[in-house]
């Protein structure tokens, strides 16, 4: 069998991450695989190649992984930004922050003039009103966009919608007497405009066009998604939280899939309104409809993957209910995630990953199973006879809650 050709390409300095050749400047690549990377007399050792200097005046690097990423934020550009900080968009064009409600208020005005139908919902994402006092948005300040056409803007943390009255209106909410605690009310016994959480949010979404298509990515958005990630330099992303519909699926299995598609992407679905049984079997079908992708190759659809962290009201689940949800998952050959939330009773979280962890086999129990985040490092003798070793990170999921907490770099520093 005849090898394939091999590239070297030249390069002004190159970044190896390799702390015994922390720089080069050549590489040598064949089949999309990097076979190594030094001067290039060493590298012609590999054999006949083709010298490139595509690159003889850059510097070149691994791709970032970025673990924390929604690759909804590719169709969410297709709304209008009004976040705080200037943001670069898929096409390069930075757009400068709102410095305060007026300038929300403002662009969200310049927007709704351009907008053709006099029906057609007006979105918008990135409010962060944290930066902007003591004052919270109501629905009277997007009243001042439109009485006629629903207005709504989703908060830059993803968990909080701010509307105006139309939109309540077209939801049925704008009347006295709602009693939900993630709709506050005013003085006027009317919602504030202002909801709080997957529940509330939910009501109103598909009025102010965050419907499932939105928040579950579509193609278009998928391809802005990978630009965005080209321009930072990203080539593994994360897609967290994402529910996975099946046309979503086939899309993303379909696009990634391309030669050219230039980011992988790390689905996790999230766990919610699933029982075990049906999160394992979802993670099943996805390998088989999931594009793995070659060795050395940088796109493809990462599969299967199964984060499990649905807290009860004290943060977790119980050890029982867990135990079902990480030893399914173990016996079928699927990746499980576990990122428990913090909870008053510590020794449950315990108690709930020992066992199977420990009943795992031993010689794959390292590549299926990682135990995520957690709130508080373990003792120096937790995990012998585990067969698995932890990772410790700052950010910890609430998949149940839709919330994110980051604890101190001092805790996450005791953890590693």
């Amino acid at each position: 069998m005849t090898p394939s050709p091999i590239t070297i390409f030249r390069a002004r300095r190159i970044l190896t991450m390799n702390p015994a050749r922390p720089e080069a400047t050549h590489v040598a690549v064949r089949d999309g695989r990097i076979l190594g990377t030094g001067p290039l007399e060493e590298l012609a050792g590999w054999g006949t190649y083709t010298l490139d200097d595509s690159f003889a005046d850059k510097v070149l690097m691994p791709g970032f992984v970025e673990g924390h990423s929604h690759a909804a934020e590719g169709t969410f550009w297709r709304y209008t930004y009004l976040g705080r900080f200037d943001r670069m968009d898929p096409e390069g064009k930075v757009w400068p922050g709102a410095t305060s409600i007026e300038d929300v208020v403002t662009r969200l005005q310049e927007a709704e003039r351009q907008l053709g139908s006099p029906t057609e919902a007006l979105a918008g994402w990135g409010l962060d009103p944290i930066y902007y006092g003591d004052r919270r948005v109501v629905r009277a300040d997007f009243d001042r966009v439109s009485t006629t056409r629903a207005v709504g803007v989703m908060h830059a943390s993803g968990h909080i919608f701010n509307v105006n009255s139309r939109a309540l209106e077209l939801a049925g909410l704008l009347r006295p007497g709602v009693n939900h605690p993630g709709i506050p009310l005013g003085d006027d016994g009317l919602p504030t405009g202002e909801l709080k959480g997957p529940d509330a949010m939910t009501i109103v979404g598909a009025h102010v066009g965050f419907d499932r298509e939105a928040l579950a990515n579509d193609e278009s958005g998928l391809r802005r998604f990978a630009r965005l990630c080209v321009r930072q330099g990203v080539t593994t992303a994360t897609d967290l939280a994402n529910l996975l519909p099946d046309d979503a699926v086939s899309m993303m299995a379909r696009v990634t899939g391309e030669a050219g598609f230039p980011v992988r992407i790390v689905s996790f679905r999230r766990f919610q309104a699933l029982t075990p049984e049906q999160v394992v079997d979802l993670a099943v079908k996805l390998k088989a409809r999931s594009t793995a992708p070659s060795r050395g190759s940088r796109h493809g659809c990462a599969g299967p993957a199964i984060t499990t962290a649905r807290p009860t009201a004290c943060g977790t689940r119980r050890p029982r209910r867990s135990r079902a949800s990480t030893s399914l998952p173990s016996r079928r050959a699927c990746w499980c995630t576990a990122i428990p939330m913090a909870t008053r009773r510590p020794r449950w979280r315990w108690t709930a990953w020992k066992a199977p962890c420990s009943t795992s086999r031993r010689a794959t129990i390292a590549s299926r199973f990682s135990i995520a985040s957690w709130p508080t490092p373990p003792s120096s003798g937790a995990w012998p006879g585990w067969g698995c070793a932890p990772t410790c990170s700052p950010t910890i999921i609430s998949t149940g809650a839709t919330s994110i907490t980051r604890r101190r770099s001092a805790r996450s520093a005791r953890c590693a």
